[in-house]
């Protein structure tokens, strides 16, 4: 086994799978990054830019109720690029996610986001008694990204709710700033896997999916490629700071910050903060805290200290999360410590679409390179 290492430039550590240091002590992840950091499509575009874009969104969408679909959690990355739609003239519509699991503190995010800012929501709401099955269906296959189901779910919704309005651009939280640097493999799984969720839950599900939307490569395919809806990381077209973000969120809408990224749901806090950890020996604040530490935005001693932490700053709500979390999905105490102490099981042990969205980026890409040449 090879001795415990922590890469001397950000905080990640050998319990990332693929993870290589320098002479230096410096790691691959960080390297890349940092690399990538000199693109101003990484680490925010030209003001020039930034206008073009906006300019062709309110061309694409006049004549509509909408000019565009924003996405909102009520975390921090969604909230700020529904802020910055508002503030730079765009007319979103605000689309939202419920899976049964906000927590009281995203719902009132959300809902002075909304006042505030003066935008249209839509809101699906995902039946709880399907919801549970199928997440109950991801904990019996002992894999790793339960949080498939939502991500996957929403990437749905917010490219349903462009069809509906004819709407040519969704503009996403998602951002190289705070999130560029690469996952480590098998930290999560293919976002698109409608296969992957589908055959999981043949296999341990009980009740039908009706409510619960799904997306595949399929679908993506067509949206991207011949409907034309573009999926855009709205925050690189900013020198996004998150800190900064927040300040001005407050400031401006009332807004209330989190703990850690992504604990806006209550199952995401516990997902993240218990079961990774405890079940996959993952503890996502590293990759979190890395990004931020090369770019910028945290000192890599502060990154350092926040890892000495427990990921539940508070022991009793980590305490009430677990009876919260176990309750509602109807697990005993004895049933979830066999879960947390069976191995886990790849996602590819239950059929994917990740092999046929490979093939198709290198096709893309080796195509491209001819049109290029």
């Amino acid at each position: 086994m090879n001795e415990h290492q922590v890469c001397t430039m950000c905080v990640m550590d050998t319990s990332a799978p693929g993870i290589v240091f320098d002479d230096r002590g410096q790691c691959n992840f960080c390297r890349d990054f940092e690399a990538r950091l000199g693109d101003p499509a990484v680490h925010g575009r030209s003001d020039r830019e930034r206008a073009g874009f906006i300019a062709e969104v309110k061309k694409q969408g006049r004549g509509k109720d909408y000019d565009c679909i924003v996405g909102v959690s009520g975390g921090v990355d969604s909230s700020y690029a529904l802020y910055l739609a508002v503030k730079h003239g765009l007319r979103p519509l605000a689309v939202h996610l419920d899976n049964g699991w906000n927590s009281e503190l995203a719902s009132h995010n959300i809902a002075n986001l909304i006042t505030t800012l003066k935008v249209d929501l839509v809101t699906h709401v995902i039946d709880w008694e399907e919801n549970r099955d199928l997440q109950r269906a991801f904990f019996a296959a002992n894999v790793i990204d339960i949080e498939l189901l939502m991500d996957n779910a929403m990437l749905a919704t917010n490219f349903a709710q462009a069809r509906r309005f004819g709407v040519k651009y969704i503009l996403a939280g998602t951002n190289n700033s705070t999130e560029g640097m690469t996952m480590p493999l098998g930290w999560n799984h293919h976002k698109w896997d409608k296969r992957n969720i589908k055959a999981i839950h043949r296999r341990f599900g009980r009740l039908p999916i009706r409510t619960h939307p799904l997306y595949g490569t399929w679908e993506f395919i067509l949206d991207q490629y011949v409907r034309r809806i573009r999926w855009i990381s709205f925050l690189d077209y900013f020198d996004y700071n998150k800190a900064e973000a927040i300040a001005i969120l407050q400031r401006e809408c009332g807004y209330r910050p989190y703990a850690h990224k992504h604990y806006e749901s209550v199952f995401t806090r516990f997902y993240q903060g218990y079961i990774l950890p405890n079940k996959f020996g993952v503890d996502k604040r590293r990759l979190h805290l890395s990004t931020l530490v090369v770019s910028g935005q945290q000192s890599r001693e502060d990154a350092l200290a926040a890892l000495e932490q427990d990921p539940y700053p508070d022991p009793d709500q980590k305490r009430e999360d677990k009876t919260f979390v176990l309750k509602k999905l109807g697990f005993s105490e004895a049933g979830f410590d066999e879960y947390v102490a069976a191995p886990p099981v790849p996602h590819a042990h239950y059929g994917s679409e990740a092999g046929r969205m490979r093939f198709l980026g290198r096709l893309y890409h080796r195509l491209r390179g001819r049109a290029r040449a």
